[in-house]
């Protein structure tokens, strides 16, 4: 950034997050600027971390601030201006909300947290640094014999590089995130992203419709998810079986299931109802709703309910029963499997139609060594996400026309609702409940709403911006706010490309005329949930739209907030469950590996994780991710045995 350039970025940090004369000011909240926080030096730093097309782009946008008069406007004026540019400057201006409520001082809090009613992370002693794997750090260029190598270390592919280790195959696995101990998690939020999220934390699909959110690390999204465990259902078992997967819908699948459930300790006992989750519960009751207490894979011996609030940003507690607890810790310490992690794979070696290894980069975390990282082995397991393993296939020129078609993000729409009081959103399991009276509202799809981790950067990004008066007096009510979410289960489909640089792209709009009119049920259910459940206030997440408040005519509220538009500028919608992008299936043409797992086109390239579904869930997807996996990972040995 040129000299002028940073004056124009603290003034739009300023211009977001202004200075506003206001009575009761004990705090400080209202005369704090996002400068006063260090928001504009967290940006200046992101910026440098960017590639240089994007900091040239940047660049770019805030010399056309300043040829618009940016610097000698008003407030009023700089507004406008940024209401003129609209999408092109949105995520600029979520980037500075995210770090003004979210970037915690030298103490560790940030201090617009007192308005909020946050307490910040829970004060507890620190775990010890104890760690059970010790990675392979490569000194140069490294090659490893194996018998199966596993690309991700996920729901998927941590368990199947478990049991498979189990049979007495040697077994390596490539995580291109990093390794996190217990002793690493702090719960605090931009610093939980940089460390666990894939790309950082919240990223937009590539036509800026939804925001992903997505684990990156050793055990995956399995470290940082809430831990709500829902069983595959039978309406999507059967349409399963109608691809070709035929024993799914037959208690054969049952047993996959069950060890999973049990493996992981599921329990509904440590499932307490914080405040949001009891007004979803007063609302579900007054409208006669289906409700139901949440299962999680957590352990009752080291519950905290201050910790499980923070679980998404890491759990210092070792309760959470994650993938890399479960499967790969014993993996590594009873099965001599090996782990790599900050490695990349970058493609399938394959030979005569038949796989033989990856070929993949090893980064050091202070990315001052790399390595090309060689494994040669008869078994490669894809499982590196929804969005990545289609990369992989690409790269390798296998898998046929279907890789990267279908995906699914089970799109969320969310709404706020004011109860007048402090909810204590922070406090308790973030999704210890759930109403599924919508679950299978035509044609075996529909919407199930659930709550959301308690967030403050994340939350303030996604508060539509219009002026900074009209954020700061939204946010100053945050403390009062439950969340719902209404969760798609998505018909329709998007999909993952590669870029020049051979790095994958999401794309995904919402167009099927099905999950049109369920996303809008969805947002209509919500609304009326909060209602009866009691709020004097009702805000849905997008942009353009007021909020309700009581005494106004709802029934108009809702034909306004169901009239908004799916997409960027319209609607804010977040993904959290990527699948479907190597789907399995009978059909060469519209699939990419057959009902066992295997791909068509390649022989020993075995797909492990959620972009196997043939079809989105409609569930959080972690159970059926991994009860598949099982399921994988047993035809695998099969095969192995058959071949050997």
């Amino acid at each position: 950034m040129t000299p002028d350039q940073t004056q124009v970025l603290r003034l739009l940090c300023d211009t977001v997050v202004p200075p506003i004369d206001h009575p009761d000011d004990a705090d400080g909240f209202w005369a704090r600027r996002a400068t006063d926080v260090g928001a504009d030096l967290g940006v200046l730093t992101t910026i440098a971390a960017m590639p240089t097309d994007q900091q040239q782009a940047l660049g770019a946008l805030l010399d056309a601030l300043a040829a618009q008069g940016f610097p000698a406007a008003s407030q009023q004026q700089r507004e406008q201006i940024l209401a003129a540019l609209g999408p092109v400057v949105a995520p600029l201006t979520s980037l500075i909300l995210l770090l003004t409520y979210g970037l915690p001082d030298v103490t560790g809090r940030n201090p617009n947290w007192s308005r909020l009613g946050y307490p910040g992370p829970p004060a507890r002693p620190q775990p010890p640094d104890k760690r059970p794997i010790t990675p392979l750090r490569p000194a140069g260029d490294l090659e490893l014999d194996a018998d199966v190598v596993v690309i991700g270390s996920g729901a998927g592919g941590g368990l199947i590089a478990g049991r498979l280790a189990a049979t007495g195959a040697r077994v390596v696995v490539l995580e291109a995130g990093r390794y996190r101990g217990e002793s690493d998690f702090h719960q605090l939020e931009l610093a939980a992203y940089q460390q666990s999220y894939r790309r950082g934390g919240p990223t937009p699909t590539a036509d800026q419709n939804i925001t992903l959110m997505t684990g990156a690390g050793l055990g995956g999204g399995t470290v940082i998810n809430w831990t709500n465990c829902i069983r595959t259902t039978d309406r999507v078992r059967r349409q399963w079986a109608a691809h070709g997967l035929d024993d799914v819908a037959t208690t054969a699948f049952d047993k996959h299931l069950d060890a999973v459930w049990r493996e992981l300790s599921v329990n509904d006992q440590c499932s307490e109802f914080n405040q949001a989750h009891e007004a979803m519960r007063r609302g579900a009751e007054t409208l006669g709703w289906s409700f139901a207490t949440a299962y999680r894979n957590w352990d009752e011996k080291r519950h905290d309910t201050l910790v499980a609030g923070g679980l998404g940003f890491g759990d210092p507690s070792g309760a959470k029963q994650s993938t890399l607890k479960v499967y790969l810790e014993p993996a590594v310490a009873d099965h001599g499997v090996r782990v790599i992690d900050g490695c990349a794979a970058d493609r399938i070696l394959v030979t005569g139609g038949r796989a033989t290894g990856v070929l993949a980069g090893w980064t050091s975390e202070d990315g001052s060594r790399q390595a090309q990282v060689t494994v040669r082995a008869p078994i490669v397991v894809l499982a590196a996400g929804a969005l990545d393993s289609p990369g992989v296939l690409l790269r390798s020129g296998i898998g046929g026309p279907a890789v990267g078609h279908h995906l699914r993000l089970h799109p969320c729409t969310v709404t706020l609702g004011d109860y007048g009081t402090d909810m204590k959103g922070w406090w308790g399991p973030p999704q210890a409940a759930l109403v599924n009276e919508f679950a299978a509202v035509e044609d075996d799809y529909g919407f199930l709403m659930e709550s959301v981790q308690y967030t403050t950067g994340l939350g303030a990004s996604a508060m539509p911006f219009t002026t900074g008066a009209e954020h700061k007096r939204a946010m100053a009510d945050y403390r009062n706010y439950a969340s719902f979410i209404g969760l798609i289960r998505d018909r329709g489909h998007g999909r993952v490309t590669v870029d020049e640089s051979g790095q994958t792209t999401a794309w995904y709009s919402i167009k099927d005329d099905l999950d049109v009119r369920n996303s809008r049920r969805a947002i209509e259910a919500q609304i009326r949930l909060h209602h009866a459940a009691g709020a004097r206030g009702i805000r849905l997440l997008g942009h353009g739209l007021p909020a309700w408040e009581s005494g106004q005519d709802l029934d108009a509220y809702v034909e306004q907030a169901t009239k908004i538009p799916l997409s960027a500028g319209g609607a804010v919608l977040f993904s959290a469950h990527q699948m479907g992008s190597c789907r399995m299936g009978t059909d060469p043409a519209t699939s990419v590996a057959d009902p066992r797992g295997e791909l068509h086109d390649t022989a020993g390239v075995w797909i492990g994780d959620g972009s196997a579904f043939p079809t989105s869930s409609g569930t959080n997807p972690m159970i059926t991710i991994m009860a598949l996996a099982s399921r994988t990972a047993e035809n695998i040995a099969q095969a192995a045995s058959r071949a050997g």
